[in-house]
């Protein structure tokens, strides 16, 4: 069961869809857009979390800024995107997620982050500053971040032939980030996990990810 709920931040009122598993919880997940929205794909990633054990949160983080936007996979939404991105800046992200923790805190449940492209640059920021067990998937924003410590497991996925990664930079997480768990996945590029996108959906990195994650998350949750 899914639905939107609401969060009361220090930015005002946020939109967050909510996701339930059908059993007993493993723990709760924050899951982190892409620069696109919380559109239908991420809305759905949602899902498949609960699906897998997990209650399951994303909030739309754009809506202080542009409430209920959501983007197409095309040129004026990446630029669209891109803009909103930087309009909305990552400290006003990570006050969202914080308020979104501290939700799921409160029902007593442990929390961890999930993030996509940019999200993926938020989720780092979630271990470093609020001290949740994050994935990033594909963050390609998160250099300028490097030298914070790590307060919590961390995880990243890593197309070999995103160019908005190049081999240097996935070096420097491994330089600056050691205790960090890091895979890189041969012949993928950026978004290898949008599977609504056959242009750079790949089935079988997706998966290989997928279960490399919530491996990550049974065990940092448990």
């Amino acid at each position: 069961m899914a639905h939107w709920t609401d969060l009361d931040t220090p930015h005002g009122p946020v939109r967050a869809w909510r996701a339930e598993p059908g059993g007993p919880s493993r723990g709760a997940v924050i899951v982190l857009q892409e620069i696109f929205g919380a559109n239908s794909h991420i809305r759905a990633v949602t899902e498949r979390f609960a699906a897998a054990g997990f209650i399951a949160l994303a909030p739309a983080l754009y809506d202080p800024i542009a409430p209920g936007i959501e983007l197409d996979y095309d040129e004026a939404g990446t630029q669209r995107g891109g803009a909103l991105r930087n309009e909305l800046g990552f400290d006003r992200a990570v006050d969202i997620v914080s308020t979104a923790a501290d939700e799921l805190h409160r029902e007593g449940l442990r929390v961890g982050a999930v993030g996509f492209c940019w999200g993926g640059s938020v989720a780092f920021l979630a271990n470093t500053r609020l001290g949740l067990p994050a994935v990033s998937y594909y963050g390609a924003r998160t250099l300028p971040f490097l030298d914070e410590p790590l307060r919590a497991p961390m995880m990243f996925h890593f197309g070999q032939g995103d160019s908005s990664i190049p081999a240097e930079a996935v070096e420097q997480h491994r330089q600056k980030q050691p205790r960090a768990t890091i895979h890189v996945y041969p012949n993928v590029g950026h978004a290898f996990n949008r599977d609504v996108d056959n242009h750079v959906y790949d089935p079988a990195t997706a998966e290989l990810a997928w279960r490399r994650t919530l491996d990550f998350l049974e065990e940092s949750l448990r």
